[in-house]
């Protein structure tokens, strides 16, 4: 393992989500696959989030940010814990994870969510 790495390093791959991702899905389940997060698990939808540049990581590493948003789409009734980042024309999910408190949405509704990181710490 690596007891360095510099910062181009991490970089490179946060550069993959802030380049490359089209859809946040907001999920009810974990999504483990790209169809898991566009369509098993999907109840929402928010085209385009915007995703910062890297950027120091508190306790370092780097990391980027996920604007918040209001305009999110609803389409399926049911509790979001979930969110997915995908590359929707190459049929990749980039990043999944939990957010930061449960929602329960309701179809043809909008969905809110607030800034969040995701990020990569330094080698231990």
């Amino acid at each position: 393992m690596a007891d360095f790495l510099h910062d181009d390093v991490f970089d490179s791959g946060l550069n993959v989500l802030a380049n490359n991702v089209e859809n946040l899905y907001l999920c009810s389940s974990l999504p483990t696959t790209f169809a898991e997060a566009s369509s098993t698990y999907k109840l929402g939808t928010k085209a385009g989030p915007t995703i910062s540049a890297p950027a120091d990581r508190v306790g370092g590493g780097r990391k980027v940010t996920v604007s918040a948003f209001s305009n999110g789409s609803v389409s399926a009734t049911g509790t979001a814990g979930f969110y997915a980042l995908t590359d929707d024309s190459a049929s990749k999910l980039l990043a999944q994870g939990d957010l930061a408190g449960t929602q329960v949405v309701t179809s043809g509704n909008t969905f809110t969510l607030t800034a969040f990181d995701i990020g990569i710490p330094d080698p231990v």
